[in-house]
């Protein structure tokens, strides 16, 4: 199985006199129908080279079912469900390696990181947050606005994220497609699954060609014990989507060829995702849910 991240490293030896570990603060989380759905994990603790960066993780059912993975040993820069972008500048917001034209995957000091400045929620189904995304130098790239919202919907239960990426300067965004590496644009809001495989279904049909690279404005990845809505409002962007060797999907930012960003014109992300136990349902009824979300929408 591929990976682009490198070897882990081997443990270091435990002294016979270990000192403590030093404490972790509880992470803020999002509830619905009165059950934590999601935590929202600053990414203070992602290593280094896996370009940390906030995310939710775990996200479950309301019946209790983990619906995404983090650092799984496929891909260890995979971290739940977050904005993560392979080219900012040069700046890996993905983690692991980077793909260079005619050199293929690489591993290079390039990593960035994204940090929580600002956070601040009802301590139940809403959350805000600014985060400061920045370069291997420390130099911010964007300062982001982000709003979570999770609450009951027919079926389960819904997220809402609307996200405003501010750029400091004029810059471009771009994909290992755009690199050079056919199929590969994925980057941007990403949700990486546990599923061991699952079945895509878009407006066009169903199955994972279809899905890959369609500009449907909905997407449903579903499994036995669970399945998964998402929504695109506003631009409607081509998915990135994988079902096989792993599962994770999200619209592709810089599908083929880069997206320029200049302070005068923010990057907005805005989706809803439908989060329920499975299996799902018959199709048009998928296809009715997915219409629901799009006609509710989210805050701009």
């Amino acid at each position: 199985m591929s990976t682009d991240s490198p070897p882990a490293p081997a443990p270091a030896p435990v002294p016979a006199t270990a000192p403590a570990a030093p404490a972790l603060r509880p992470q803020p989380a999002l509830t619905a129908a009165g059950t934590v759905v999601a935590v929202l994990d600053d990414g203070s603790t992602v290593p280094a080279v896996d370009s940390p960066r906030p995310h939710l993780h775990p996200v479950r059912t309301l019946g209790g079912t983990a619906v995404t993975g983090t650092a799984p040993a496929d891909h260890r820069h995979h971290r739940g469900v977050g904005i993560a972008v392979p080219d900012v500048d040069g700046t890996s917001h993905w983690g692991g390696r980077t793909y260079v034209r005619g050199k293929g995957s690489t591993l290079l000091e390039n990593h960035g990181a994204q940090h929580v400045v600002e956070q601040d929620g009802d301590g139940a189904g809403t959350a805000r947050q600014v985060v400061s995304w920045r370069d291997r130098a420390g130099g911010e790239q964007f300062r982001e606005e982000r709003r979570l919202r999770a609450a009951a919907a027919p079926g389960g239960w819904r997220l809402d994220w609307t996200s405003v990426l501010h750029a400091r300067h004029p810059l471009t965004v771009g994909s290992p497609a755009t690199n050079g590496r056919p199929g590969a644009f994925y980057g941007g809001w990403f949700w990486r699954a546990p599923f061991q495989g699952a079945e895509a279904l878009v407006a066009d049909g169903a199955g994972t060609a279809l899905a890959h690279g369609s500009r449907s404005p909905w997407l449903a990845v579903s499994t036995p014990g669970a399945w998964l809505l998402a929504v695109q409002h506003g631009e409607v962007l081509p998915w990135f989507v994988r079902t096989e060797e792993y599962t994770g999907f999200g619209p592709a930012l810089a599908f083929d060829a880069r997206r320029e960003v200049s302070p005068d014109e923010p990057l907005r992300i805005r989706l809803s995702v439908l989060v329920a136990d499975g299996p799902a349902p018959a199709p048009g009824t998928v296809r009715a849910a997915a219409l629901g979300l799009l006609a509710t929408g989210v805050d701009a």
